[in-house]
C-alpha cells in the first residue's frame, strides 16, 4: 500500500481548503470518513490518492438537529448512532432500518452516513482492475460477462447498482443533499444528486472535485406517515442488497395520501417506482393492492442475460413492505 499524508481538519472550511491546496500542488485527494471503503481501494489501487482529509475530527459533524420543519443529520454520523437514535427512529424508521442493515456491527460502528452514501460501485470488473467506464475505460463488461448482480433500471452503457442502504431510504423521505466545496455551499434534491450512466458513465453523483457531502435534511414527517426498509440479501452478513425497497406511506386512516417507493441493488442510482407509487395513492391499502404494487413495479425492467431473476423479487420485496407497513397501521 502506497504513502499517504493523512490531514486532520475541525471545521468544513478547513477540509476544502486543505483539499483545494493539495490539489494545486498536484496531488490526489480524497475525504475519509469511517473510510471502510476508501482504504480497501486505495490498498487494491482502485483509487490512488495521495492526501487523506480525515473528516472524523470534524467539529459537529455527526448531530441531530430539528429547525425549520426539518431534521438534520450531520454526514459523519456513524451507521450504529444512526440506528439506534431514538429520534430517527420513531420518525424515519426507513432510514434506522437501512443503517442497521448495512454490512456488520464492526463497519456500522465506523461507517458514516455521507460514506455509505457516497462509496463507489461494488460491480466485479471495477473492483479488479477492469478498464470499465467506471475507470475511465470505453466499456461496460457485464454486459457480456457476469451480470447476476447488475442493473435491471436505468443501465447503459454502465449496467452497475448503486450500492448504498441509505441513499434509498433518504430518496423515500424527500431528504435534501447538502454539499460544500470551494465554490461555497449548495442543496441538492436526490433526483439532482445522484445521475445515471447515460449522463456520466464515470460518476454516480454531481459532486465535482473537492466537493463533499455534509449532511442531509429530511422533512418533518405528517401525522400518519409509515416507512420500512426491506432488504435481500446471497448471505446474513457482510453484504450488499440484491434487492431492497425503502417504503414510505402516508395514511389517513385506511387510505394511502402519497407513497414513496425506492428500489436499491436494482439501477445505478436508487431507483423511484412511480408506477406503484401511483397505484396506491387514493386508494385503501390491502394485501390484493400491495400485491398488484409489486406487480406493476417491474413492467420497464430490462433484464440481462443473467439477472431476471430480479424480478419477482423486486415484485416480492414491494408487496412484503406494503404490507409490513399496512399491519402497523
Amino acid at each position: 500500500m502506497k504513502s499517504l499524508e493523512n490531514i486532520n481538519v475541525s471545521n468544513i472550511f478547513e477540509a476544502v481548503s486543505q483539499s483545494q491546496q493539495a490539489r494545486e500542488n498536484g496531488q490526489e485527494v480524497s475525504f475519509s470518513g469511517g473510510g471502510t471503503d476508501l482504504l480497501q481501494q486505495i490498498k487494491d489501487g482502485v483509487i490512488t490518492s495521495d492526501v487523506l482529509i480525515n473528516l472524523r475530527t470534524l467539529e459537529g459533524s455527526s448531530e441531530v438537529s430539528t429547525a425549520n420543519n426539518e431534521v438534520a443529520i450531520g454526514g459523519q454520523m456513524t451507521l450504529t448512532e444512526l440506528s439506534n437514535h431514538a429520534d430517527i427512529q420513531s420518525r424515519f424508521a426507513v432510514l434506522a432500518e437501512a443503517a442497521g442493515s448495512v454490512a456488520t456491527p464492526q463497519i456500522r460502528n465506523v461507517g458514516t452516513l455521507a460514506g455509505n452514501v457516497m462509496q463507489r460501485p461494488w460491480c466485479w470488473y471495477y473492483r479488479n482492475g477492469f478498464q470499465c467506464y467506471k475507470a475511465g475505460g470505453e466499456q461496460c463488461f457485464s454486459i457480456t460477462g457476469e451480470n447476476q448482480l447488475n442493473a435491471i433500471f436505468g443501465g447503459g452503457p454502465s449496467y452497475i447498482v448503486h450500492p448504498s442502504d441509505t441513499a434509498p431510504a433518504l430518496v423515500a423521505l424527500g431528504a435534501i443533499f447538502d454539499v460544500t466545496g470551494p465554490d461555497g455551499t449548495r442543496s441538492l434534491s436526490g433526483a439532482d444528486f445522484f445521475v445515471l450512466p447515460s449522463l456520466n458513465p464515470e460518476v454516480e453523483n454531481v459532486l465535482e472535485d473537492g466537493e463533499l457531502l455534509t449532511g442531509v435534511r429530511i422533512p418533518t414527517p405528517a401525522a400518519g406517515t409509515l416507512s420500512t426498509y426491506n432488504k435481500i440479501t446471497d448471505r446474513e452478513a457482510w453484504t450488499h442488497a440484491v434487492i431492497s425497497v425503502a417504503a414510505v406511506l402516508h395514511m389517513n386512516g385506511e387510505t394511502c395520501e402519497s407513497a414513496s417507493i425506492v428500489l436499491g441493488g436494482v439501477a445505478p442510482i436508487p431507483w423511484r417506482v412511480p408506477e406503484s407509487e401511483n397505484l396506491l395513492v387514493g386508494r385503501q391499502i390491502t394485501a390484493e393492492l400491495a400485491r398488484e404494487a409489486g406487480e406493476v413495479s417491474v413492467r420497464e425492467a430490462v433484464p440481462l442475460t443473467k439477472n431476471a431473476y430480479k424480478l419477482p423479487m423486486v415484485s416480492a420485496a414491494i408487496e412484503r413492505a406494503i404490507n409490513s407497513l399496512i399491519s402497523r397501521a
